[in-house]
């Protein structure tokens, strides 16, 4: 998700030479990760910005879930992967923003990440909605997981954002099926489930916007800013 400077080809897929060099090869090829051309979601020259807060997972543990998920990628290759690179929780989702009114949010959401130690979190099992939407689960510490997203609403609410405040299902997207496909995204939340991811600390808390693939291809992600949590 972190949009990293460097070389051409870290450019064009928001990856920098570790992430690269970490995530298998074959892994990487199975969840249909391409190169990125993205606009600057921050740019102000953009009239608005979809936008949401979210943590992501390391790259250690979006590796072990990209292997569990070979075999459905294999048998269900109609389905819409997400990018193993926009793998994400996400803790607000605040829509369509006029562009303007992200900047401010910054601050204070970077005041909220320095007053709080990391969340121990894990990825387990799977899931669908509504036979649509595949996903995996999300274990751990959920008690500081929904503290830390009260914080964040709290955050968006008092920089005057209107948003719509559903109930934090915690969960990371996968795929979604095709419209004329009813038993894909079942099936292979099924093969998940025995699925039981390593433990790992949230790094970061991530401002994320897109503005680029609202058309029928993929949705692209990035950073507008992240912040470490640094509290104790």
């Amino acid at each position: 998700m972190t949009d990293l400077p460097g070389s051409d080809t870290e450019r064009r897929t928001g990856l920098g030479p570790d992430v690269r060099r970490d995530i298998e090869p074959d892994a990487r090829r199975d969840i249909r990760i391409q190169p990125d051309v993205r606009p600057d979601a921050a740019d102000p020259r953009a009239s608005t910005v979809r936008v949401f807060i979210a943590l992501a997972p390391p790259d250690e543990a979006k590796d072990e879930l990209a292997r569990a998920l070979r075999p459905a990628c294999d048998a269900y290759p109609r389905m819409r992967w997400n990018r193993i690179e926009d793998w994400h929780i996400t803790l607000a989702f605040l829509g369509e923003l006029p562009a303007e009114v992200v900047p401010p949010l910054q601050a204070p959401l970077a005041d909220l990440a320095a007053s709080l130690p990391p969340v121990e979190l894990s990825l387990r099992g799977g899931g669908h909605f509504d036979e649509r939407v595949l996903w995996s689960g999300i274990d751990g510490e959920l008690d500081a997981l929904h503290r830390l997203a009260t914080g964040v609403r709290a955050v968006v609410r008092e920089c005057g954002i209107a948003f719509e405040e559903r109930p934090l299902r915690p969960h990371l997207t996968l795929a979604r099926a095709r419209r004329d496909d009813p038993t894909s995204v079942v099936a292979a939340a099924a093969g998940l489930s025995a699925f039981a991811g390593r433990r790992w600390p949230t790094e970061r808390l991530h401002l994320v916007g897109s503005d680029f693939g609202r058309g029928p291809g993929p949705i692209r992600y990035r950073d507008i800013r992240s912040w470490s949590f640094t509290g104790r």
